[in-house]
């Protein structure tokens, strides 16, 4: 064989899902020191960008057993554990790789991990009085995690109105932040009164440097600027906060915050193209005529520019925005699994350290 510049090694490596690349350390000094070469994880993390996942809790009602999956375009679906926290655990936040668990048994224990490589951190307990309960998870109303890439960082948010020592809500809505730097919680608060639905609290969006929730009433979007520890309301479309009969997501598109907006027959994307003066753009509109018997279960979990996936009670779906094609990526056979959408979360393969 003739020989293969380095560049063109790394540029291979840089696609390979990360348990191959891992085992790969051992053919050469050179791929030993790739998965800790700070070019190399910028280029890795870049191509993982462009080929975006579902993490899907598999809940069986019935049994009371969860199993975990990953569905991808490029490489179909494959299943992965959290074993390896030792412990059973729901996870409350993807971003960038890394996952937000909390423990079952112990209220108020959080876990930091990259399924990928297994590595993961347990964060100090918080001494903070508690906050507002919330069926059926008894935790914190929102929970959020910014993975941030460029500094090897991460925030974990915990969201809601404070208790008082009777337990009843005292209108403070109260704000713990998670710094991986300083190891440590911080806190604020504020007086101002939101309201989460369970699935819009699922979704939460980093982009920016902050953290970002579509409201239960879908009337706005609330932005945490964790720079400042600011939080600040951002505009919907006209046409979205206005409209009627139409079902509003929030979710990210290629460093952007976009939503998607369903109605019975079409779906529209729309992008925040300029993010100080809060400009709207819809970027495409779609025809729900081929889905048409789904459209009032779809549940829009992660896109690119080029992809939509999108879970129902039973399927994972993609749509191909170039193509205009529909596929189906992953069914369920166990009836009394509850509806993926449920427990769906968007996920990318990243090298990021957690600990």
């Amino acid at each position: 064989m003739g020989f293969i510049p380095d560049e063109v090694v790394i540029q291979i490596l840089a696609r390979l899902p990360v348990k191959p690349l891992f085992r790969t350390k051992t053919v050469c000094k050179l791929w030993y020191g790739l998965p800790s070469d700070e070019y190399f994880i910028k280029l890795y993390n870049e191509e993982s960008a462009k080929n975006p996942m579902v993490l899907i809790e598999l809940i069986n009602s019935t049994e009371s057993k969860s199993s975990f999956v990953f569905v991808d375009n490029s490489r179909g679906v494959s299943e992965f554990s959290l074993d390896f926290l030792l412990e059973k655990v729901k996870i409350r936040a993807s971003c960038n790789g890394l996952l937000c668990c909390s423990s079952i048994a112990v209220k108020g224990v959080y876990y930091v991990c990259n399924p990928m490589t297994r590595e993961f951190k347990v964060l100090p307990r918080c001494r903070a009085r508690p906050l507002t309960l919330f069926y059926p998870d008894g935790e914190a109303t929102i929970v959020g995690l910014a993975s941030d890439l460029s500094r090897n960082k991460f925030n974990v948010v915990l969201a809601g109105f404070q208790l008082t020592s009777s337990h009843r809500q005292d209108g403070t809505f109260a704000c713990l932040v998670f710094d991986s730097d300083s190891n440590k919680w911080r806190k604020f608060v504020t007086f101002q009164e939101h309201n989460f639905t369970h699935m819009n609290r699922n979704q939460v969006v980093f982009v920016n440097g902050s953290l970002h929730w579509l409201t239960g009433s879908c009337s706005y979007i609330l932005m945490l600027d964790l720079n400042y520890d600011v939080w600040r309301k951002i505009s919907l479309p006209d046409e979205v906060r206005y409209g009627t009969g139409n079902r509003v997501y929030l979710l990210e598109c290629d460093g952007c915050l976009s939503l998607i907006q369903i109605s019975d027959t079409w779906m529209k994307i729309w992008v925040m193209k300029d993010y100080e003066r809060e400009l709207w753009h819809m970027v495409d509109k779609v025809s729900l005529g081929c889905i048409k018997g789904l459209v009032h279960g779809i549940f829009p979990i992660t896109q690119t520019g080029e992809h939509v996936f999108l879970a129902s009670h039973k399927q994972v779906l993609m749509y191909h925005r170039t193509s205009r094609v529909w596929k189906e990526m992953f069914a369920v056979k166990n009836s009394d699994t509850l509806p993926l959408w449920f427990s769906a979360h968007a996920f990318r393969s990243t090298i990021v350290p957690c600990n």
